[in-house]
């Protein structure tokens, strides 16, 4: 691994740090400044000049079905796992891998080693243990023990609530889940939370709201996702960022007149709202299908989730005017926070040389992770094992 000078990069840390430069060795970032850094040409330095281009953390993707989603319609809806480029294009370096509705022919096994898979292709993986449904498919017999010896998992999801698709959980299966992450979590020193699957139910977040009223539990362990499904929903989740929760929105397309916010839309709602903007994160769902249904429960059409649609989002935020350094926390820091994943989500000295170079239109250019090049000039130069050069 050769190590990297990075020059005149506008760095945004997620903050404005202005026109930086960097070195990158072992895998981290072990310099940065303003004036550049003169070094002895004996060392064999690659060295990337920016030229006032922007750049900044990874994105980190905390809501990926790597192994495929789908299922909903039969084995043949059944959605192909993503490749290594499928995400590395998109500016991601960090996924957290989860199963969905088909948490039987995809399990655990699959999971785990798709990420494994993924973190010797270079990606950084982490995934959550169970599923949809309970009692939760495990590895070991137990879903604290999971998170005690695996170590790629940090917590459970995505169980699914309010949603014709869950297992209609009780209060009390639901606080034995969350209980068993909480205290996963307090052994080890990781995330420990429960990522929860909002479906359109309106039940929505009851839940929720009851673990918090009636439990000792921490706010921190319940993380619901896809809050932004529903704009009732997504007022609850709000509420529920006050009282010390963190949320997540997904990235999926919505049409006009649709009872449902985008996602910037619903990031700019959140930050509007006064709710604490380090509790909001947004994620894409990629790899999963995207289905529609009908009154009696059945598939009318069905989309898939892309990483892509992180930047796109990003993109589209950018084009009303806002400032990237308002929300660029929301795919980067607040996701690295809640995740336990010290060094990554920002940019300073020591911390993980996982890094996205923007282009003048928000598309990233350059990639790299841990130190290595992923994409360069809008080129794939890192695939995985199984990709073609034209995938």
């Amino acid at each position: 691994m050769k190590p990297i000078l990075i020059r005149n990069a506008d760095v945004f840390a997620p903050e404005p740090l202005g026109r930086q430069h960097l070195l990158l060795a072992g895998g981290r970032i072990i310099w940065m400044g303003s004036t550049d850094l003169e070094l002895p040409p004996v060392l064999d330095v690659d060295t990337l000049d920016l030229g006032g281009r922007r750049l900044i953390p990874g994105l980190i993707d905390g809501h990926v079905h790597v192994t495929g989603g789908g299922g909903e319609a039969g084995f043949a809806s059944r959605v192909p796992a993503p490749k290594l480029s499928r995400y590395t294009r998109a500016g991601v370096t960090t996924v957290v891998g989860l199963l969905g509705t088909d948490d039987v022919s995809r399990g655990p096994r699959e999971l785990v080693a798709t990420v494994n898979a993924l973190r010797e292709e270079g990606l950084n993986a982490f995934a959550y243990a169970g599923g949809y449904h309970l009692p939760p498919v495990t590895l070991t017999g137990a879903v604290r023990s999971d998170l005690v010896f695996i170590d790629c998992l940090l917590g459970v999801g995505e169980l699914a609530i309010s949603d014709h698709r869950s297992s209609q959980p009780t209060l009390d299966e639901l606080l034995r889940i969350a209980s068993e992450c909480h205290v996963a979590g307090l052994m080890t020193g990781k995330a420990g939370i429960l990522h929860l699957h909002l479906g359109d139910g309106p039940r929505g977040l009851e839940l929720v709201r009851r673990a918090l009223d009636e439990t000792e539990l921490p706010a921190r362990v319940f993380n619901p996702t896809h809050v932004n499904r529903r704009k009732a929903l997504f007022a609850e989740a709000i509420d529920l960022a006050r009282r010390g929760c963190h949320v997540d929105i997904t990235a999926f397309p919505v049409e006009d007149g649709e009872d449902a916010w985008s996602a910037e839309d619903a990031l700019m709602r959140y930050l509007d709202s006064g709710a604490p903007p380090n509790r909001v994160t947004i994620s894409s769902d990629a790899g999963g299908c995207l289905p529609c249904f009908d009154a009696e429960g059945r598939v009318t059409g069905m989309g898939v989730g892309e990483s892509g649609a992180l930047l796109e989002s990003l993109r589209a935020l950018l084009a009303r005017g806002v400032a990237l350094a308002d929300v660029l926390p929301a795919y980067t820091r607040n996701a690295a926070d809640l995740l336990r994943l010290g060094g990554k989500g920002r940019i300073e000295a020591g911390a993980d040389a996982d890094l996205v170079v923007l282009d003048e239109a928000g598309h990233a250019c350059d990639v790299i992770i841990g130190g290595l090049l992923h994409l360069r000039d809008g080129q794939v130069v890192r695939r995985g094992m199984f990709e073609h050069d034209s995938g």
